[in-house]
């Protein structure tokens, strides 16, 4: 398979197809990241075609030895800032985005709506939506990608014990927040008990909507 960089390295020399495959490749994770983090779904769709190009534009700025998904990855997040920095109201912006809690964002078009028969996922979008995105990103990774603490940490370019701090305050939080949000102590049970299986039907909705 052929190299993310050189892939790159081809779409900015103007190789069209090495640029389709670069995010054919990427889709999948990039998507599945703004969802859960952007109100319109056309947002979604213009944050990953931004976030490609950034790539194009920053890659001489690049250390040498870094891997291509933490380049993107951190592509991403300096996008989503942002994207959340234009949606505040002038004056109440923060230095760091990780503190800014994503149940602040207008919500009018969320994936609530397309999993509402089911109230146990319905939830667990709402909860992550909750907490802070340091929590929300480490958990979501982890969840959703299937990716261990160490492979979180090369990703996000942090300590894996800051990894594991994160998922374990996060699962407190995400917890606090189910049982707030639960119409019964019957389905706050049920929605933690099987995290792993509501994340998996989530990420299927969100793979069969993009």
């Amino acid at each position: 398979m052929t190299e993310d960089w050189e892939l790159l390295n081809r779409w900015v020399t103007g190789d069209k197809r090495a640029g389709n495959a670069l995010l054919e490749r990427y889709f999948g994770i990039l998507s599945r990241f703004f969802h859960n983090k952007v109100a319109d779904a056309e947002d979604v769709a213009d944050l990953i075609s931004e976030t490609l190009l950034a790539c194009t534009k920053n890659k001489e700025s690049i250390r040498e030895g870094k891997s291509f998904r933490s380049y993107l990855f951190a592509t991403a997040l300096n996008q989503l800032r942002g994207y959340y920095r234009k949606k505040r109201k002038r004056g109440r912006e923060r230095d760091d985005f990780l503190d800014f809690c994503t149940a602040d964002l207008d919500r009018a078009h969320t994936m609530t709506s397309m999993i509402a028969r089911k109230r146990e996922t319905t939830l667990l979008v709402q909860a992550l939506r909750s907490i802070p995105l340091e929590y929300q990103i480490a958990l979501e990774l982890n969840m959703f990608e299937g990716l261990t603490g160490r492979a979180i940490g090369e990703l996000l370019g942090v300590p894996t014990g800051t990894v594991h701090s994160r998922l374990r305050r996060g699962k407190e939080r995400l917890s606090a927040e189910v049982e707030k949000l639960a119409a019964s102590p019957e389905e706050y049970r049920s929605t933690m008990t099987d995290l792993a299986g509501w994340a998996r039907q989530l990420r299927d909705k969100i793979d069969a909507t993009s």
